[in-house]
């Protein structure tokens, strides 16, 4: 089965963490992939062995209609379990101790979290690919007392995704622009993320530009909105410097 790049990157991170697993261990794990939408990562984790069950969550039932049928294409039903509910309220404290969350916004994801405290305490690891919000989300994880642990981006359809990485503990970034473009792209010195800072510097040095020119320019508002358009691009130039990357 063919899988867009996130996908597959999403893959990628999971078969890293259970690759990790003690042997004996690995054969008892289980993954849930919540808004599992058609199926396709759990047949895939399947299909190339990386784990041997995996439960399929989906708070709508004409998603999860398509993935029970691609599941049952690959006669996959003994393996991967459907379930129709919002969340993680479908699945049992200690059922999978990894859990895939993506295609949501940051804020729903939290929600989700955070509703669940008894599902989110007995998880060993996540895989998060928030869609918007990702500063809030990120501190959001450190609050709810999980550490981002892996960050990947990519481009994929003229649009940034963001794949993080988290397990239980504590995360504290000292510098606002940590939690706003990540740290530990920062540390890997992330092409993508450069390529990505570049389009943000122009985009908010036209906004400036914009609020300048307007009649009501000197307004308080418009002082407000200028002010935190300088911060915006203030964090951008200082995280471009410490990728080593200059207009």
């Amino acid at each position: 089965m063919r899988l867009s790049k996130r996908l597959e990157t999403i893959i990628d991170m999971a078969y890293c963490w259970i690759s990790l697993q003690e042997k004996e261990e690995k054969q008892g794990l289980c993954v849930a992939d919540v808004g599992t939408d058609h199926g396709f990562v759990p047949i895939c984790l399947i299909e190339r062995g990386i784990v041997g069950r995996v439960l399929a969550l989906d708070i709508r039932k004409g998603p999860l209609l398509r993935a029970r049928e691609h599941v049952q294409n690959q006669g996959l039903q003994e393996r991967i379990a459907l379930r129709l509910g919002d969340g993680l309220k479908p699945l049992k404290p200690g059922e999978a101790q990894l859990v895939i969350m993506t295609g949501m916004g940051g804020e729903l994801m939290l929600r989700i979290l955070k509703e669940s405290p008894q599902i989110r305490e007995t998880v060993r690891c996540w895989i998060f690919s928030p869609q918007s919000e990702l500063s809030w989300f990120r501190y959001g994880l450190k609050e709810l007392g999980l550490a981002i642990r892996d960050e990947v981006m990519l481009q994929e359809d003229g649009k940034y995704y963001v794949i993080m990485k988290a397990e239980p503990g504590e995360m504290y970034y000292s510098e606002e622009y940590q939690y706003r473009y990540g740290e530990q792209l920062i540390r890997k010195k992330s092409q993508v993320l450069a390529e990505y800072l570049e389009q943000e510097i122009q985009k908010f040095q036209k906004i400036r530009e914009q609020i300048q020119k307007t009649a009501r320019a000197e307004t308080v508002g418009a002082k407000e909105r200028l002010q935190e358009v300088e911060e915006e691009i203030e964090q951008a130039k200082k995280v471009r410097e410490l990728l080593g990357k200059t207009i």
